[in-house]
């Protein structure tokens, strides 16, 4: 648990160092500035389910067999979902040289090689989600994992606590939402795929297709179904697309299926009933059903790989390769009697998420009312992880596909049996509360929703989203925003968005705030800035117009040097929207909204960056005319002293509108308090101001003393937890008789003694103890 928290604590400090993504070659993967050469080192790379994770780690393995990576002797990489089976025990010697690679000689002197020289080993672990259940990560056991066989969930544990093979590289691929830090005490790099850019996307389809007669069709017609192309951010649903259009244009069709339920009832239909008699027919329906059955119980238990001997029959067996639903592979030799056993792997996550929803709907043991647990939206906690996370999409588009010929050819299912099903679903519907679904629970529905395509239950998602929407921190990917967009778009209510830190790509965020009825946007400044630069290339200034309205900005809090420079940027944008909208309009003056309306910013770089950060803030603060409220008080204390008291005091002219100015915590002397003091009246609007827990002394405290009868707006001045002693305290007492308009002095000191505060306070109560 302690290891959990601090690697929890580590996330949250990382995330505020606010490095920006940024693109990584590959020959840096294993670059690790500042790491032990003698440490192991564990390396986690991040991705959604078809990504391109596993691409990726075999891309690596062939560059190191073409020479790169020579820090490395070896490199050894396995699929956890194949390894992992339970009843698969193995040693590391096993592990290594059995499983992955198989030396004609010198197995002995190999692995006494590699126990001497684990820095020049590389083991890749693939799919990490396959090595954990609902079962904790075990410790690593009082065995010898490199000689006594074990599980290997306790060869990977062992590998990560450095009681093996101390000093390797450890590199994990896993899915953003497996809770791989929970097994993994200290990761030394994260690295994240993000999927295809649209660029990408048209780059692969146009590879794929290269030299085919429908090259010059295919990518017009993915492009032109929307929903489909946005799916293309994932390389493996990308391959789907492709295979299914090429098939398309090949019958001589013109069109593509709209949803993702069409698309792979199709890709089945085209691979299982292209020519066949009734009989094979039958026998398929039967040898699907068995297969779904088996997809659907394998990933209720976070698996898709199986001992071939685990599937129902021969017949199925035969049918699931022949058509490439599973591929097999071998387990190692044991090194006892020298067998070797095989198994067999899903082809494919998004085959499995398929074929489990099929079984859903195809399992006459499988009541009506039991199906929409498998469709649950709870409203305000976040479900588990399911492993099987599309089957609630394909599960809804099957049910209202019943009578779809494609449908018909795989089932034999009873139609009215179906139509009760499809009843259940729409009554779930009516009756769940959506305006209270968490964010990813509501994605979820509309997911669902528009895999279904029915305009019923289509327009009720619509009509009952509240109005202010907030992904703020979700991760949006192509299709969420199309399902988003489109499910707003059949609205009639006006939305307000919250887009911030949600990684959503820039045509996305051009695609919502385009949207009539979206009437105010957030979203992250650097995204929004990109947008904006973007309508000014391609002279569409009248949407450039339009989201400028519409983004909101305030309240604002810098957390990272590049939350400043993205505002610095926002502010130099000014300059380029009054060319845009004179080019527009022919109007010579335009104040982007979000800078006129800015009336709270906050500042909580920390120490590290705290007063090159602020110094280069001050340089932009006069840009914002409705600035009320200016807050330096951090947690972690920027520390902004007495050069950044200097610096802020130099622009008070020009904050005119500023009413509350908290610098606490800042590590101000008399120095800086003498700088602030001198200019604090030229703030005319000011009613608070905090100097709470800085080191001023006396001389500070006369300073202040000495402004206050000129400070008319001012009302509440704290200055406790500072160094000033009982002179400072009576020069502010005096002071205070002047001020009439002042409410509240909080003046508490340790070097006050309490007698005098307390006398102090008997004199004017406006003196807080």
């Amino acid at each position: 648990k302690n290891s959990v928290k601090a690697m929890e604590k580590e996330l949250v400090m990382y995330s505020l160092q606010g490095k920006e993504k940024a693109a990584l070659e590959r020959s840096q993967i294993f670059y690790i500035p500042g790491g032990k050469d003698l440490e192991t080192k564990v390396i986690v790379v991040l991705g959604k389910a078809g990504a391109g994770k596993s691409i990726l780690v075999q891309k690596i393995c062939q560059d190191w067999s073409n020479g790169e990576f020579p820090q490395f002797e070896f490199v050894f990489w396995f699929d956890c979902k194949q390894i992992s089976l339970p009843e698969k025990w193995y040693s590391l010697k096993d592990l290594l040289l059995e499983f992955f690679v198989k030396p004609q000689e010198g197995s002995k002197e190999i692995f006494e090689y590699i126990l001497q020289n684990p820095a020049k080993v590389l083991l890749v672990f693939d799919s990490f989600e396959g090595l954990h259940d609902h079962e904790n990560f075990p410790r690593c056991s009082d065995r010898q994992p490199d000689k006594d066989s074990c599980s290997v969930k306790e060869l990977l544990s062992g590998l990560i606590q450095k009681k093996i093979l101390n000093g390797c590289t450890l590199l994990l691929t896993a899915r953003p939402k497996d809770k791989v830090y929970q097994y993994v005490s200290k990761v030394d790099k994260t690295i994240e795929i993000v999927g295809f850019s649209p660029r990408q996307r048209e780059l692969y389809i146009t590879k794929y297709f290269e030299g085919s007669p429908y090259c010059d069709n295919a990518l017009k017609l993915i492009k032109e179904h929307e929903y489909l192309f946005s799916h293309c951010y994932s390389p493996v649903m990308c391959r789907f697309v492709c295979f299914l259009c090429e098939t398309v244009l090949e019958m001589g069709d013109k069109d593509l299926p709209s949803t993702l339920t069409t698309l792979f009832l199709k890709f089945v239909q085209q691979k299982i009933t292209p020519v066949q008699t009734n009989v094979i027919a039958v026998r398929n329906q039967e040898s699907l059903a068995a297969l779904a059955h088996t997809a659907w119980h394998l990933g209720e238990k976070h698996q898709s790989a199986m001992k071939s001997d685990h599937l129902p029959s021969k017949e199925v067996k035969e049918f699931a390769l022949k058509y490439g639903f599973v591929l097999p592979f071998a387990f190692p030799k044991h090194s006892d009697t020298g067998e070797e056993e095989f198994g067999t792997t899903f082809s494919d996550f998004v085959i499995q998420n398929f074929l489990g929803a099929l079984h859903l709907i195809l399992a006459e043991d499988m009541k009506d009312k039991s199906l929409t647990k498998y469709l649950s939206f709870p409203s305000k906690k976040k479900k588990p992880y399911n492993w099987l996370d599309l089957v609630p999409q394909f599960l809804a588009g099957l049910l209202f596909l019943q009578d779809d010929p494609y449908f018909c050819s795989l089932s034999n299912k009873d139609v009215k049996q179906s139509a009760k099903k499809q009843k259940t679903l729409l009554k779930y519907i009516r009756r769940l509360q959506i305006n209270e679904l968490c964010p990813e629970r509501l994605l979820e529905l509309l997911h669902c929703i528009y895999e279904t395509q029915n305009n019923y239950l289509l327009q009720h998602v619509a009509l009952r989203l509240k109005p202010d929407l907030s992904f703020l921190g979700v991760v949006l990917t192509p299709p969420d925003v199309h399902v988003l967009y489109s499910t707003l778009k059949r609205s009639r209510r006006e939305f307000s968005l919250d887009l911030q830190n949600s990684s959503i790509d820039m045509q996305g965020l051009k695609d919502l705030v385009s949207l009539k009825n979206v009437a105010s946007f957030r979203a992250s400044l650097s995204d929004t800035i990109r947008l904006w630069k973007y309508l000014e290339q391609t002279k569409d200034y009248e949407l450039l117009r339009v989201s400028t309205e519409k983004f909101v900005l305030d309240p604002f809090k810098a957390k990272t040097m590049k939350d400043v420079s993205d505002l610095t940027d926002l502010v130099e944008m000014q300059e380029m929207m009054i060319n845009c909208v004179q080019d527009a309009s022919g109007c010579s003056s335009y104040e982007i909204p979000a800078i006129k309306n800015l009336r709270k910013l906050e500042f909580a770089l920390g120490p590290a960056c705290g007063l090159q950060g602020f110094l280069k803030l001050v340089e932009i603060l006069a840009a914002f005319p409705s600035l009320q409220h200016l807050d330096l008080d951090a947690l972690s204390e920027n520390g902004i002293g007495d050069e950044g008291a200097k610096s802020l005091s130099e622009v008070f002219p020009t904050l005119t509108s500023l009413e509350t100015l908290n610098l606490s915590q800042n590590k101000i002397t008399d120095v800086g308090a003498e700088k602030l003091a001198t200019a604090l009246p030229s703030l005319s609007s000011l009613t608070t101001l905090s100097l709470y827990n800085n080191s001023i002394c006396d001389f500070g405290a006369e300073n202040l003393a000495k402004v206050l009868p000129a400070m008319a707006s001012l009302r509440v001045l704290d200055v406790q937890y500072n160094k000033i002693t009982g002179v400072g305290a009576q020069q502010l007492t005096d002071s205070l008789r002047k001020c009439p308009h002042i409410k509240n002095l909080v003046m508490w000191n340790p070097a006050i003694p309490y007698g005098v505060l307390e006398h102090l306070q008997q004199l004017d109560s406006r003196i807080s103890v």
